[in-house]
């Protein structure tokens, strides 16, 4: 005999689902439910966002340690790819911005590709992707990546599960092949809670200066939230390991996502004049490795 717990458990996801799926982006009031709960959401650790006098100051610091290292990459001759994935939202290009905005853009490429083309579709699935990977002494930074096929187009049925089941088979090899190259690679999954998701839809749809972030996909996503979690920890699962393990970064407060995720790269690339003080201590109660960090908290 099933537990009535159970049972009441099933209720309240019905409930919840409910409420997601009628939630009315157009409407100019968000909901003080769905907003008084964002922060916490997914079983975020920290009560408030990160003070700004501290960001700024801390933000600053990490740039500096950036300019350092893209200089020795140049002299070096060393090639650094980071790829940035997470649900909509979840502050992909934000935390690229940062870590950019003060490097030389001759050798720091932001890449952020559009759908494919028709001679794309007919490509080996990594050859467009390839084609954007570092020369010597380059950064190069995906705002989402390869693994656009194992989640967003899985989920939105723009390949086949097949085709997606495929693709986590290959994909340890490509990167194997990158990282045997000599390349520092580097995957962070951007993680954030439910009801963060629906406020940050709801500012993008009602701010005249971001509405252009909020997208079709975006919006049928709406009601597609365990079905991304599905496959975002199939993929995780399927695609972490020893040479190219994935980095969580909890990314309901933006700033410390940011500052984080600027630190940790920092922490793995060996370049001179690193000052460790400057780049300061890696927050373990949002920054982790692999599936088994993935699912602290609740989702």
């Amino acid at each position: 005999m099933k537990p009535a717990h159970d049972d009441n458990m099933k209720n309240d996801s019905q409930k919840s689902t409910a409420l997601y799926t009628d939630f009315d982006l157009d409407d100019p009031e968000l909901p003080k439910k769905i907003r008084k709960a964002a922060f916490s959401s997914g079983g975020y650790p920290h009560d408030k966002k990160l003070d700004s006098d501290t960001y700024d100051d801390e933000l600053e610091a990490l740039q500096i340690e950036l300019v350092k290292a893209q200089a020795h990459a140049r002299e070096t001759g060393a090639r650094v790819v980071m790829l940035f994935e997470g649900r909509d939202a979840a502050g992909k290009g934000g935390t690229i911005k940062r870590f950019v905005e003060n490097m030389n853009p001759r050798s720091a490429r932001v890449v952020a590709l559009p759908k494919p083309t028709e001679k794309e579709l007919g490509q080996w699935y990594f050859q467009r992707y390839a084609n954007h990977l570092p020369t010597s002494g380059e950064f190069v930074l995906f705002d989402r990546s390869w693994y656009n096929r194992a989640v967003v187009e899985r989920v939105m049925g723009f390949c086949t599960e097949a085709e997606s089941e495929s693709f986590l088979r290959e994909v340890p090899r490509f990167e194997d092949m990158l990282v045997e190259a000599g390349i520092l690679f580097i995957k962070y999954w951007l993680n954030i809670g439910r009801e963060m998701q629906l406020v940050r839809f709801h500012e993008r749809r009602h701010d005249p200066l971001k509405i252009w972030k909020l997208s079709p996909v975006d919006r049928k996503s709406l009601g597609m939230w365990d079905e991304y979690t599905e496959a975002r920890d199939r993929m995780i699962e399927m695609s972490h390991s020893d040479h190219a393990p994935w980095t969580i970064i909890r990314a309901n407060d933006k700033r410390r996502a940011r500052i984080n995720a600027i630190r940790h790269m920092l922490m793995l690339f060996d370049y001179e004049g690193k000052d460790r003080n400057a780049i300061g201590a890696i927050d373990e109660e949002i920054v982790g490795s692999g599936p088994g960090f993935l699912h602290r908290g609740s989702e």
